[in-house]
């Protein structure tokens, strides 16, 4: 159910929750477990967190990228719904074939970057959807109170995590491919 206010906003009501979005502002809608859930759009932060982490992902060159590219904000197909991951990483013959969606069968990596209005998603539902896909890598960069990126890899019964890595720490990891990366780096101006 939805109704719009005097100064263009929308309401839109779910939940029992209100909840308003500016007219004319793209909103994520992600299917869930068979609910729509609609976040904002990414704030300048977590937009600039976004790119900074993506491009050296993508400039890290090498025989070991040649089969894969860095998106941000694809659309992934997972069982039970379709997901908005900030970044993914995915085969680069099927990103050429894609139009509007990716299967996860395709992504090897996900990033998702936590804000207020994501950060229960992204910490409890999305690690375990992800996992349930069979997707090998989720990451959660955390954005408060200081950067903090929560690296984890497919376990056998189903779980993600692994290593986080703080502020001012790097986050060598040398599995799917070389990469390396301060979380400070990712804020600020």
């Amino acid at each position: 159910m939805d109704g719009c206010f005097r100064d263009g906003s929308r309401r839109v009501v779910g939940g029992g929750r209100r909840s308003r979005v500016a007219a004319g502002r793209r909103a994520r809608v992600e299917l869930v477990w068979g609910a729509l859930v609609m976040s904002p759009s990414p704030g300048i932060a977590r937009q600039r967190a976004s790119h900074r982490l993506a491009r050296p992902a993508w400039g890290c060159g090498g025989t070991a990228w040649a089969p894969l590219e860095v998106l941000e904000a694809v659309n992934v197909v997972v069982l039970d719904g379709l997901l908005i991951p900030d970044i993914a990483v995915i085969d680069a013959a099927m990103s050429a074939e894609a139009g509007l969606t990716v299967h996860a069968d395709d992504v090897f990596i996900v990033v998702e970057i936590a804000s207020p209005s994501t950060g229960v998603s992204d910490r409890k539902m999305k690690p375990l959807i992800y996992a349930a896909a069979g997707i090998p890598h989720y990451s959660r960069l955390d954005l408060e109170p200081a950067p903090r990126l929560s690296l984890g890899h497919l376990q056998t019964y189903g779980t993600h995590w692994g290593q986080v890595v703080q502020a001012g720490e790097t986050t060598c990891l040398p599995d799917p491919f070389p990469f390396d990366i301060d979380p400070a780096c990712l804020v600020g101006r």
